[in-house]
Parts: structure tokens; C-alpha cells; sequence
């Protein structure tokens, strides 16, 4: 895997149990430059945390391939936030800094806790927001090359979300750490992420570079017409209104009023795609 490239995948498959179990990721190819911010994106059982796991090590795939920087430089952040429950959160630094000697950046994790939380407070008594600050200070405090992250922002209250989130900003631009993060809250990825997997059905069917994927896409309002030679993504009619989310294929000429895409309206809009087919 070359200097530019963080995380690679050819071919990449897994099923749990037997051959009769059905795949939770099968035929995934993907390419995740370094230094970008890449939102992981996909309805529930799509294997989002699949995928993040097999990045990170701790499951073999069935078949195929993934390629990541080796454990001493990948940081990982599950959903569930394992943490010992019988430490202090100084204990649990303090374990951070021992198992990773040479890269350990204190301050960086002192950062995250933001003078938040006691040092002696042992992590059984933290609420699901303090475990996920302290589990964000150990992945940080590694100053890791790849960070994976799980929904890492789903118990926190909106100002921590939007606290750590800058922190993590902040980081990938200083540091260059590249970032894959999962998440629910399209509204959280906007603006945040460069850099875009859409996962449904275990295979990624959209990915790229955000800016260049909202380009290729328009947003059209009018009435019903011919949307050739475009490709429709998604399409809704409301008596003679048409409201449509193209992938464009030239200029787009015709009676409709042309937008620009979200990343949101994009997101909805193949997400719909994939549940219609589905279906």
C-alpha cells in the first residue's frame, strides 16, 4: 500500500458461522486516501461496524483483502466503548501512555477530558457521554495514523458533539490523521467529512471524494419530463411536480429549477435507491 493510500480493500468478504449463514460484507473494493476525513455511511446491518472491525484487525476476512497501518498506528473506537470498569480514568491514561511508549501524547488526551471528568472517578461510575470522551482521549492520545470510529458521537449532547468533533478536526488538519468515522446524523457529517463510503447490503455502493460526487449530482424541481440522457437517481412526483436527484451527464437543459445537492440530499437520495431495489 502506497505513502498515499490509509486504508485498502479488494475483494473483501465475511460471513459468520457456516457456508448456509449469509455474508455481512461481500465483494468490497475501496480506497480511503491519507489525511482525509471519510464519513461511513449505511442503514442498520449494512456492516458498517463490520467493516470498521475488520480494518482494524480484529476479525479475518473470508475473502479478499484489507490493508491498514499497523496496530502501533491505527486507533480504534467501537460503539460499545470497552473500557475497564474497575480503573480511574488517571488509571486508565496511565495504561494508555504504558502500552504505547514513544508516540503517547498526554496532552492531546487531557484535550478530550477537558477538565470534564475527576481523574480518581472510576470508569463503571462515567455516563455513556464520559465513556466516550475517555475512549476519544486514549484513541488521540496515540497519536494514531488511522482513526476508526464507530458512531463515536452518538451519546453525547449536542454542544460535546460539536466540541469533540472541532477537536477531531483539528487534529486530521494539523497531525494529518486520516479519519474513517460511521455515523447516523448526516447533519454531523456535513461539512466535516472530505471524503465518502456508502455501505448497503454489505457492498459499497458510493464512494469518492464529497466535493466531486455533489458536483456530479444536480437537484432538479419542475414539472414531470424526460430526464434523459441523465441517470436518476431518486424521483418523486407530487401531482405535476417533479423533484429528482440526477447524476449528470452533460448539461442539464430543461424546465426544472437546478440546485446544488447537500450531502444529505445525496446521502437520503441513493439510500432510497438501495431500499427501493431491496424491497
Amino acid at each position: 500500500m502506497s505513502e498515499d493510500t490509509a486504508l485498502r480493500a479488494e475483494g473483501l468478504g465475511i460471513r459468520y458461522g457456516g457456508r448456509a449463514r449469509p455474508w455481512a460484507l461481500r465483494d468490497c473494493d475501496l480506497t480511503v486516501p491519507a489525511g482525509r476525513v471519510c464519513a461511513l455511511v449505511g442503514p442498520n446491518g449494512a456492516g458498517k461496524s463490520t467493516l470498521l472491525t475488520l480494518a482494524a484487525g480484529l476479525l479475518r476476512p473470508t475473502e479478499g483483502t484489507i490493508t491498514a497501518p499497523p496496530r502501533e498506528k491505527l486507533a480504534y473506537v467501537a460503539q460499545d466503548k470497552p473500557l475497564h470498569p474497575r480503573l480511574s480514568v488517571a488509571d486508565t491514561l496511565r495504561m494508555g501512555r504504558e502500552l504505547n511508549p514513544g508516540r503517547w501524547d498526554e496532552a492531546a488526551a487531557r484535550r478530550v477530558l477537558a477538565d470534564t471528568l475527576a481523574p480518581d472517578t472510576l470508569v463503571r461510575a462515567l455516563s455513556g457521554g464520559q465513556r466516550t470522551r475517555v475512549a476519544l482521549a486514549l484513541a488521540l492520545g496515540k497519536r494514531p495514523e488511522l482513526l476508526l470510529l464507530d458512531e463515536p458521537m452518538a451519546d453525547l449532547d449536542p454542544l460535546a458533539r460539536h466540541q469533540l468533533m472541532g477537536l477531531l478536526m483539528a487534529d486530521a488538519a494539523e497531525r494529518g490523521t486520516t479519519i474513517v468515522m460511521s455515523s447516523h446524523i448526516l447533519t454531523e457529517l456535513e461539512g466535516a467529512c472530505d471524503h465518502l463510503l456508502l455501505l448497503a447490503g454489505g457492498r459499497i455502493r458510493l464512494a469518492g471524494e464529497v466535493d466531486e460526487l455533489l458536483t456530479a449530482h444536480a437537484l432538479l424541481t419542475g414539472p414531470v419530463a424526460d430526464l434523459a440522457p441523465h441517470t436518476v437517481v431518486d424521483s418523486r412526483t407530487t401531482g405535476r411536480q417533479l423533484t429528482a436527484l440526477i447524476r449528470r451527464d452533460g448539461p442539464v437543459d430543461g424546465p426544472w429549477e437546478v440546485t446544488s445537492p447537500s450531502l444529505e440530499d445525496l446521502l437520503l437520495a441513493h439510500l432510497r435507491t438501495f431500499e427501493g431495489a431491496a424491497a
